[in-house]
């Protein structure tokens, strides 16, 4: 039986025991069973703890002494019958020639004791068949699992090949080592596209903003237009308003001054009337001649309402048409998620150069890493297509059309056989990029370059827009779309040209 004080002194052990050593100890207190686990699971004691002093083993029937030391029996008997009765550590005599038993830390070491020696036929028991009971010192390289030579002679493993424990825990080892680096690469990935993804979605909030700035900025450019023909359509109404009622005010004018005549005629004539007969024979003629020649004005009122169809008349589409003159319109647009860090885009998408201070964009799929090159946005099918390229003074550039599934992350040559279709110049030379290239010669160096794809005929031509004459051709069976291509290590822009827009109306 446990007393009180023994259970507090197991509680304060600091010694790390197990829910079924905890139930050891306690068999015979069960009142005292919430305690100790309570105490025992929150406190762990190291082995030295457990180890008799004088042996260095773990305490066998260990006894207390005055002196709170504790030795094994056996031990502490050795020790005394050499000669004084003291204990071994601190050297304090003792008394008593049979000190009391320390049943406390007993219940402990034996607890301890029990679960070696569970653990240690848990681990024979590990290492034997469980089917056979002999143990395992073969490997089946069929069931992937250690078996002994009875399990080897068996009709489940009878035709399987074996290989003994030790060759197969190296082959094992080896195995899940190779696994252990597929999965860490794969791990390492991951932590990159996790890293990549992060900063695609800075990339993202910072395109967002900078697509938002450059529509506000070409509408507000828009809004300037509207607003500036808006004023000058309302001041020639205006003009007009002012124009027509000016006029109106001098025909007022004019029709009182006449009628103010009229009126002075009518009276001298009412007068005449009144008059003797042969004053009115005397004056006759005068009065007639004068009222003859009273002529009323022209009652013409045409023309002097505001015209107000010349203001009205296909307004939105006369405003349409005028805007035209401020809108630029390229064929062909690049595409920002495609170009190489080191090439700068301008704000409208329609040229490029080169930089050696690269830009900090993500390592998104899509964009080419190898080289500086870039592509449009619009893929290219069926049809005819053109577009021309001012290449100024740009010395190191090349023009063309690409596959869509040309690789973006590795360095390839420009060639029909890659996917590409393109006219190079370099060092002062122009090259068409065939297999191998093709020197041209041509009698000057145009200042632009017309880049002509006709799909369905499978055609793609360069020409000098100068006078349109043939640079170079390429001819080949398109089984994809395409891409027009840009490729520049020069500082010099190459500038997609805008086309001129021309509006024709359809009659039904």
């Amino acid at each position: 039986m446990h007393s009180e004080a023994g259970l507090i002194l197991l509680c304060t052990l600091n010694y790390a025991v197990t829910e079924e050593f905890i139930k050891d100890v306690c068999r015979f207190e069960p009142w005292a069973y919430l305690t100790v686990h309570a105490k025992l699971l929150i406190m762990s004691l190291p082995e030295e703890d457990l180890t008799c002093p004088v042996c260095c083993d773990i305490f066998t029937d260990p006894v207390l002494l005055p002196c709170s030391h504790s030795f094994c029996r056996s031990c502490l008997k050795r020790c005394w019958d050499t000669g004084l009765r003291e204990c071994p550590v601190c050297r304090k005599k003792t008394s008593k020639s049979n000190p009391p038993s320390n049943l406390a830390l007993k219940n402990v070491c034996e607890a301890v004791l029990r679960v070696r020696r569970q653990s240690s036929a848990s681990v024979e028991e590990k290492m034997n068949c469980s089917l056979h009971g002999e143990k395992l010192k073969l490997f089946c390289l069929v069931d992937k699992q250690p078996i002994c030579v009875v399990c080897q002679s068996s009709k489940l493993h009878k035709t399987h090949n074996c290989s003994p424990i030790e060759e197969a825990v190296l082959e094992c080892k080896d195995e899940l080592a190779l696994s252990l680096k597929i999965l860490q690469d794969k791990v390492d990935s991951l932590k990159q596209i996790q890293r990549t993804s992060a900063d695609m979605s800075k990339c993202i909030q910072t395109q967002a903003l900078e697509t938002q700035r450059l529509i506000r900025s070409q509408f507000e450019q828009l809004h300037q237009v509207l607003c500036q023909e808006e004023t000058a359509r309302l001041a020639a109404v205006k003009k007009e308003e002012e124009e027509k009622i000016a006029g109106m005010k001098d025909k007022i004018k004019e029709l009182s001054a006449e009628l103010l005549s009229l009126t002075e005629t009518i009276s001298i004539i009412q007068e005449q009337l009144k008059e003797d007969d042969m004053v009115l024979l005397k004056n006759f003629k005068v009065t007639q001649d004068r009222s003859k020649s009273m002529v009323l004005g022209l009652d013409d009122t045409s023309g002097l309402l505001i015209d107000v169809t010349q203001h009205l008349c296909n307004l939105k589409y006369r405003v349409w048409e005028k805007m035209l003159d401020h809108i630029d319109y390229t064929p062909v647009t690049l595409d920002p998620n495609t170009a190489h860090p080191c090439l700068i885009l301008s704000e409208n998408l329609t040229s490029l150069k080169y930089s050696k201070q690269p830009c900090c964009c993500p390592d998104n799929p899509e964009r080419f890493h190898m080289s500086a090159e870039v592509v449009a946005m619009t893929p290219l099918g069926s049809g005819s297509h053109h577009w021309v390229v001012e290449t100024g003074s740009n010395q190191d550039w090349l023009l063309g059309v690409a596959s869509m599934s040309v690789p973006r992350n590795a360095e390839i040559s420009a060639r029909p056989e890659n996917g590409f279709w393109t006219l190079c110049f370099r060092d002062g030379e122009f090259r068409a990029m065939t297999s191998p290239p093709t020197p041209l010669t041509l009698s000057r160096t145009p200042k632009q370059i017309k880049v002509q794809l006709d799909y369905n005929k499978g055609t793609v031509s360069f020409f000098d827009p100068a006078d349109n004459s043939v640079i170079c051709a390429f001819t080949h069976s398109f089984t994809e779309m395409l891409l027009p291509y840009f490729y520049t290590q020069s500082s010099h822009p190459l500038r997609i040209m805008p086309e001129k827009v021309i509006v024709t109306m359809l009659r039904q």
